[in-house]
């Protein structure tokens, strides 16, 4: 059985030269993205011109445009850049169909059996190497047994040790310490502790030959080890400054000093604990396309060409048991542009007679231009649909199936208007759980809720239309009033039914239930009106009369 072999593929300006792909004029000056922290700014990915201005990872923004007057910056998203990775995911599928992401800005290859394939491992980085050039990204790979000692290879291979103290931290010293530095001719003989580490030159090797990783990590420092930046502080103190002084100590003593995480890092690095690399699973994608061969520009002809195409689109989704929720059409005109439309559905289906009518209605805002010649539908969200199977005997049956009718014809109601208005503009109400009269009911996205039927019965009626308490100025006593002034009118009481109390939810403060708890009652007045007015009893809050809802 060949020797397992793990590729690690670090991408350490990803979020910088994803947007320098985009617009190039941001490489001919020094840019980054930044990122914020609570209240501070700091720098996130670095272009090579950036990099070379003097700055750095993790600086803040303040003083990296102290240092470079030109730098220009742009907000880091996080979103994108993890959907950028995801595509460079699907690209390293070439080298080996075990790939894993390392977030934010990594990739982890299981090489074992493959790199025969590209004139072996030398042959396999130069050709990863000329991909990543060609995309305009920035690339330190490793190779290894391992993974960890892959991760070190592509972060610190050939790497320098050097001092985290600055010749002003020297300076500010007693003159006996000054004297007794300046005397230590290599940082192994006692010196200040290494941090910070200089970047490889381009002629060092980062593969690790196989049975040949302690080797290959020996020189390098333990920061190569994935720890923390208190724990590779810690043991530079002590002069643990290389993986080999390190592997060298009593794992006991390790342990107890440092806990059982740099212990356990340091056997995956060396092989001695199993480090499995969990690949992700390709996520399932949809799509068909449909290549014209003359230019077309009717609106007959595209929804001709949806009729085509929509079959065969929804047998894939029955086939993998999954139904769209957002499906894009995708014109592509004859003079290389594009122009697409999207249409969201409120349940996730597999039918084209449900799909056909929210597409025609887009079809008609498409511009054909100088003609379309290429068509593509693209299901960009799915979700699973369970077959229903028929059971019981024919009654039931056939009420399931006109309810299964009912709800299709709602839902489609609600695609149809969300493909007008946003299926975030058409909502649903919904029962909820509590005695508080404005909290009987949510509000829903119709889509994405399923409808309450039968809406449950309450105890007692409530207002069809409620508002915020109001108040009303009548006698502070809390039998209902005969007059009383209510929104500028005086009205008189012909009527009252209650009283129904309700106490407020004590385990919350509730600002309009700082007057206590309530007494609700119907009140008809003289006007033709039923109010539902209740009398707080007093609490945080004065007592008196309000009005919170009416009946019409």
């Amino acid at each position: 059985m060949p020797n397992r072999r793990i590729l690690s593929l670090w991408f350490p300006r990803l979020g910088a030269e994803r947007l320098i792909r985009r617009d190039p004029a941001l490489a001919e000056v020094p840019f980054a993205t930044v990122t914020e922290t609570g209240n501070a700014q700091s720098l996130a990915a670095l272009s090579v011109a950036a990099s070379r201005a003097g700055l750095y990872p993790g600086q803040p923004l303040r003083d990296a445009h102290a240092a470079c007057a030109d730098l220009l910056t742009r907000i880091a998203n996080p979103h994108r850049e993890a959907a950028f990775l995801g595509s460079l995911h699907r690209w390293a599928g070439k080298f080996s169909p075990w790939v894993a992401r390392e977030a934010p800005d990594a990739l982890v290859i299981d090489l074992t059996g493959c790199a025969h394939l590209f004139g072996g491992e030398v042959g396999l980085l130069a050709q990863v190497e000329q991909d990543c050039a060609d995309l305009g990204l920035s690339v330190r790979a490793g190779i290894a047994d391992t993974l960890g000692a892959a991760w070190a290879l592509a972060r610190h291979g050939g790497a320098r040790a050097g001092s985290h103290r600055s010749g002003d931290a020297v300076d500010q010293e007693a003159r006996a310490t000054r004297s007794r530095a300046g005397k230590r001719r290599h940082w192994e003989r006692g010196g200040a502790a290494p941090a910070l580490l200089a970047p490889p030159g381009p002629d060092v090797t980062r593969i690790a030959a196989p049975g040949k990783t302690y080797g290959a990590l020996a020189p390098l420092p333990v920061a190569a080890l994935r720890l923390d930046a208190e724990t590779v502080e810690a043991l530079s103190r002590l002069g643990l400054r290389r993986i080999e002084y390190l592997a060298g100590q009593p794992r006991a003593a390790l342990a107890r000093r440092f806990g059982t995480g740099l212990v356990a890092r340091l056997d995956q690095a060396m092989g001695a604990a199993p480090e499995p690399v969990a690949p992700a699973a390709p996520p399932e994608h949809f799509s068909i396309r449909l290549t014209l061969p003359d230019p077309i520009g009717l609106e007959a002809d595209l929804m001709a060409g949806l009729d085509r195409m929509l079959p065969p689109l929804c047998d894939k989704l029955r086939r993998r048991g999954r139904g769209a929720r957002r499906v894009r059409l995708e014109a592509y005109r004859a003079d290389q542009s594009m122009e697409w439309a999207l249409v969201s559905l409120a349940r996730a289906t597999r039918d084209p007679d449900r799909l056909r009518p929210l597409l025609a209605m887009k079809v008609a805002e498409i511009d054909a231009g100088f003609g379309i010649d290429m068509l593509r539908l693209d299901v960009v969200g799915h979700e699973p649909v369970h077959a229903a199977q028929p059971a019981g005997h024919l009654e039931a049956g056939r009420a399931v199936s006109e309810r299964m009718r009912a709800d299709t014809a709602l839902e489609d109601l609600i695609g149809r208007l969300g493909a007008r208005l946003g299926l975030e503009a058409i909502t649903r109400r919904h029962p909820a759980s509590s005695h508080i009269p404005e909290k009987g009911a949510l509000t829903l996205a119709a889509a994405w809720s399923e409808a309450a039927t039968p809406w449950p019965d309450v105890a007692r009626g409530r207002p069809l239309r409620l508002w915020r308490p109001e108040p009303v100025y009548a006698p502070d006593a809390p039998d209902p009033p005969r007059t009383f002034r209510w929104r500028g009118r005086d009205m008189s009481a012909r009527a009252a039914t209650g009283p129904e109390r309700i106490a407020p939810e004590w385990w919350l403060d509730e600002p309009d239930w700082r007057s206590g708890q309530r007494d609700y009652w119907w009140v008809e007045t003289d006007r033709g009106e039923r109010l539902w007015l209740f009398y707080a009893h007093g609490g945080a809050l004065s007592s008196g009369w309000f009005c919170h809802g009416t009946a019409g």
